[in-house]
């Protein structure tokens, strides 16, 4: 079932959720209406399709547009709840609402260099790829990198791609650059849709994919679910500890361990984490389900058990995406949160 749903995600309007036909004496049901990340959307349809048939529910609609977006629906009141990979504090769009950590993952950083299998980045190299201050993939930079892997480095320019829609991803990715990067925080910084200096951009997710795969020299970061789906290699990033890790489901929990305590506003931060996390992915991420106290299309409710489910008996479906279950912790400030919506 997972890669049949996996291979859905190449569709170019994505709706999570949407993968099971209604039933005739259930087409008046209530449904559940979101929208948001690309990057939740291949669990989200897990989520959806299991827990209608557990509840007699109908699945939720979800439309994958990017949390950028996720994030204005639920402000706006248009949804009944938003995805997004980024804090409510990266919003655009004023917002009373509150912010559940329903998954755990990362973005993976993909590349098409032919002869290269495998590559070791740092933090301070990624970003002065993005920045367009390496251009060709022999650059010394990159080749002293990587001395002792076999590979062979040509001299190729080196294609940066980018979201160019509102996107988590973006605001993990330069999360992290902002972190390891003081040239990258002072000319670009953090946020969902940052102006990126260099190269193309791409919507959604799958369209990262698509240039990815069609364009020789070209590197991309990406949900790591959708590069499990389309098998593209991932660059092996050196964490703080000095170790160079890729984004596996034994790395993202590591970086997810760093967190002690879950703060009143359940805002979560784990990219780069300390030397401590001696095997973290540097890139990992929670992504939230966004929500107004007081639903406003009316199903708060339904909102309700939908949310409960996902952090519950959901998290089953989660290694097979590469989404590491969520800590005791997390799910116990989650329930209370939920209390919260009517």
């Amino acid at each position: 079932m997972v890669s049949k749903r996996l291979a859905s995600l190449t569709c170019a309007a994505l709706l999570a959720g949407a993968v099971a036909a209604v039933a005739p004496s259930a087409a008046a049901a209530a449904q559940l209406q979101g929208a948001g990340s690309t990057l939740v959307a291949p669990i989200l349809s897990e989520w959806g399709t299991a827990w209608a048939d557990a509840t007699s529910n109908v699945p939720p609609s979800y439309a994958a547009v990017g949390s950028g977006q996720g994030l204005s629906d639920i402000g706006h009141g248009l949804v009944d709840f938003g995805g997004s990979d980024a804090p409510i504090s990266a919003s655009t769009t004023p917002c009373n609402c509150l912010q559940i950590p329903w998954a755990l993952t990362a973005t993976g950083i993909a590349f098409n260099v032919p002869g290269v299998h495998r590559l070791h980045l740092t933090g301070s190299v990624i970003a002065q790829i993005w920045l367009g201050q390496i251009t060709r993939w022999n650059d010394r930079r990159i080749t002293s990198l990587n001395r002792g892997l076999g590979d062979h480095f040509p001299n190729m320019q080196i294609t940066p791609v980018h979201r160019s829609d509102g996107s988590g991803d973006s605001y993990a990715f330069t999360d992290y650059l902002s972190d390891v990067s003081g040239a990258w925080a002072r000319q670009v910084g953090r946020g969902t849709k940052p102006s990126f200096p260099r190269g193309p951009g791409a919507t959604g997710n799958i369209g990262m994919v698509t240039v990815v795969e069609g364009t020789p020299g070209a590197i991309a970061y990406i949900a790591v679910s959708y590069m499990i789906a389309h098998r593209l290699p991932a660059v092996a990033i050196r964490n703080a500890a000095g170790n160079y890790e890729v984004p596996n489901l034994s790395n993202i929990s590591n970086a997810a361990a760093v967190v002690t305590r879950v703060p009143s506003d359940n805002e979560l931060h784990i990219v780069n984490p300390s030397r401590r996390a001696r095997i973290a992915y540097p890139i990992s991420t929670f992504t939230y389900a966004i929500v107004q106290p007081r639903d406003p299309l009316g199903n708060g409710g339904l909102l309700k058990s939908f949310i409960s489910y996902a952090i519950g008996a959901g998290q089953q479906f989660g290694p097979a995406l590469d989404f590491v279950p969520l800590p005791g912790s997390i799910r116990a400030a989650d329930r209370a949160t939920l209390k919260r919506i009517s």
